[in-house]
């Protein structure tokens, strides 16, 4: 009777401990899930960085500009136009150097030439 208990005591510790063994192993699955889709998703994350930087470097041309003969040479027409808008609505050359990237050199030339430069 005494090798009956022991072997039913053995019995219920071999089941309790099958549980507890199938419980970490489930707990392992899932953190390794978890490492696998953090890991995905940290790539995927640099990706997109890696693009929008790349975007982000293609919006900002490094172009060399060549020696400039006039104040004016290289100015786009849309600052031009901008430039005899604000002189046609009565601002002075230097109201329209603070709205503009241009110098009042660059304004005063245009306004001579009437935006036709050369």
């Amino acid at each position: 009777m005494d090798l009956s208990i022991m072997l039913m005591g053995a019995g219920i510790v071999i089941i309790l401990l099958s549980f507890v063994v199938g419980r970490s192993k489930k707990v392992e699955q899932e953190s390794e899930d978890l490492a696998v889709t953090m890991y995905n998703e940290t790539a995927q994350i640099k990706r997109r960085l890696k693009v929008i930087e790349e975007e982000l470097l293609l919006d900002t041309p490094t172009i060399k500009a060549a020696p400039q003969k006039t104040p004016s040479a290289g100015i786009h027409q849309i600052l031009i136009s901008q430039v005899l808008a604000l002189h046609k609505q009565g601002y002075n050359i230097t109201q329209i150097a603070d709205r503009s990237s241009l110098s009042t050199t660059q304004i005063e030339q245009i306004i001579a030439t009437g935006g036709k430069l050369s």
